[in-house]
């Protein structure tokens, strides 16, 4: 087998999260031109349709989409079991549903704090949890964690706390997933990236040059940037990989 064969996931099923747009989607797409089946999991149904009918479009591939509120263990069982019936088996769950609010943490209200503690961290678990029991009765698989730079760092100027409690959570749940089932053939690997231009992006420009400024890079990095990195992590070419956190910062942490 060529270098370049073991990128293929012909024959592979993907859950992407969030996969109607920004990230998510650069992934799915990613993931789809390389091969595999993609299933968008995110809560609105017509944006999940709507993003599923482009990748089939652009890459040929099959898609599905499945409305799914990553927080709802119910709404994530039927994620698992469908995926399952519709295409017999899930190999790769990439964990990408997230929300940033932005409080000083003094005024930070806890129903804020829960909100993104829930679909960041425990959304993630959710799925790991149900898609996980799908690989483990197959064939192992690999999971990806869509986490951030913010993982390791305090963020600045914006304010949040709950963000960055959520994305170091992401670390220490990616060692000991990464441990646990290593027995069953599953791969734990996390996507630490900086700061990406979609259509979620702050247009504060004074925020964005702030930011703009600590890079070694002249520009913002774009979901296409991404996607390259997640297509090896839940490929073969990354069989001896796991436990592991990869920034894609551009340069942001170096100095």
């Amino acid at each position: 087998m060529s270098v370049l064969d073991r990128f293929r996931l012909d024959g592979d099923t993907a859950i992407v999260t969030g996969g109607n747009r920004g990230i998510g989607k650069g992934i799915a797409t990613g993931l789809a031109e390389v091969g595999a089946d993609v299933v968008i999991a995110n809560r609105t149904e017509s944006a999940g349709r709507e993003a599923a009918e482009d990748i089939a479009d652009e890459t040929g591939a099959e898609t599905a989409a499945i409305p799914t509120d990553v927080t709802d263990e119910t709404e994530v069982q039927n994620l698992a079991s469908e995926t399952v019936d519709r295409f017999g088996s899930v190999d790769v769950l990439v964990n990408n549903a997230g929300v940033a609010i932005h409080e000083p943490a003094e005024e930070k209200p806890l129903d804020d704090w829960q909100k993104t503690l829930n679909i960041n961290l425990t959304g993630a678990f959710n799925c790991a949890k149900l898609v996980g029991r799908e690989m483990i009765d197959g064939d192992g698989g690999s999971i990806i964690n869509i986490s951030s730079m913010s993982a390791f760092m305090a963020n600045y100027p914006q304010c949040q706390v709950d963000y960055q409690a959520s994305k170091a959570g992401l670390e220490g749940f990616k060692f000991q997933l990464a441990s646990e089932w290593a027995e069953h053939g599953i791969r734990v690997n996390n996507i630490n990236p900086g700061y990406i231009r979609t259509d979620i992006l702050v247009e504060d420009e004074e925020m964005l040059q702030t930011w703009k400024d600590e890079m070694l890079m002249d520009e913002f990095g774009t979901p296409e940037d991404i996607a390259p990195l997640a297509v090896y992590l839940a490929s073969d070419a990354s069989s001896y990989v796991t436990g592991a956190s990869y920034l894609i910062d551009g340069g942001y942490l170096v100095r």
